[in-house]
């Protein structure tokens, strides 16, 4: 099926063919670097959900095809991870693997090789679901493909590191604000000018990466059932508490013991109450994790039965 006029009228659709990018996506991530300057002493970066490659090629030719010497040229490292395979392009190794997977993590890393400082600087992500036209559907599975994407990242980028993924945004974005703090110092929305005013489409704009202490890294799929499970089995306290929230928003992953601290299918204010206490005055949990949930907790007591 040929494009539409709507396509065909589209200035960045058009500068796109005209410039040779394959996609007039690449457009958003250039607007973004104008803005934020994520690309600013990169190296190393992981696309993922890259198919058809237009931010690949950003990348290409932003950090790679810039370099002035084949040393210079020997220390970029472009890794664009798909299901689907793609067309080459200079300066970018391909991947194909499934970001839900923990095996797309350690194929990364093996890319990169062993030790922090030859991790990831940067992770972007452009990928989103078939869109269903229900904006409330297509917030959820755009969501949950962030989520596998953020776990991917967790793996791979080094502390202090960057993380810019797409994000269908509505009205309320509480819990995706708190998920995100959960291990960046500095996050943002940002929609830039080629996105079309009227789409829902923003992008999340993560930078200063921190993993929490005790977090082990870990591939969240928030379609699977057995989340809980899963973040046992790392052995991690830390995990077992942060991993369901990071999925799901689920504060019953915040346990006393391998107790709920909050029944958050009925809670009570006595219940929030307690579960809050409970964690500010633990010192097993990191600052910055008593930080985020001190909102949430906030507006969950607003809200509970009395």
């Amino acid at each position: 099926m040929g494009k539409t006029s709507k396509d065909k009228r589209d200035v960045y659709y058009r500068l796109a063919k005209e410039e040779g990018w394959r996609a007039r996506s690449a457009f958003k991530l250039m607007h973004i670097d104008d803005a934020f300057k994520i690309f600013s002493g990169v190296k190393r970066v992981v696309d993922l959900c890259a198919a058809p490659g237009s931010w690949s090629q950003v990348l290409s030719r932003k950090l790679y095809d810039t370099c002035e010497t084949d040393e210079e040229k020997a220390n970029v490292k472009i890794i664009a991870v798909d299901l689907q395979a793609m067309a080459p392009i200079r300066g970018v190794i391909q991947l194909q693997g499934d970001i839900t997977k923990e095996s797309t993590a350690e194929a990364i890393i093996e890319h990169f090789g062993e030790g922090v400082e030859q991790k990831a600087q940067l992770v972007v992500c452009d990928g989103a679901p078939d869109v269903t036209g229900v904006h409330e559907m297509d917030e959820y599975m755009q969501h949950q493909l962030l989520v596998s994407a953020l776990s991917i990242a967790t793996f791979v980028l080094e502390p202090g590191g960057s993380f810019v993924a797409k994000i269908f945004k509505g009205n309320d974005t509480t819990l995706l604000d708190s998920q995100m703090r959960t291990f960046f110092k500095h996050f943002e929305y940002y929609k830039p000018l080629s996105s079309r005013p009227s789409s829902i489409e923003h992008f999340v704009v993560c930078r200063d990466f921190f993993l929490p202490p005790g977090y082990i890294p870990q591939v969240i799929n928030p379609a699977r059932n057995d989340i809980a499970d899963q973040a046992r089995k790392t052995g991690s306290a830390t995990n077992r508490r942060l991993v369901p929230f990071i999925a799901h928003g689920d504060l019953t992953g915040v346990v006393d013991g391998d107790e709920p601290l909050v029944d958050c299918t009925n809670p009570s204010k006595e219940d929030i109450a307690y579960a809050y206490d409970a964690i500010m005055n633990d010192k097993e949990y990191p600052q910055e994790f008593k930080d985020l949930l001190n909102d949430i907790f906030v507006e969950e007591l607003a809200n509970a039965k009395s």
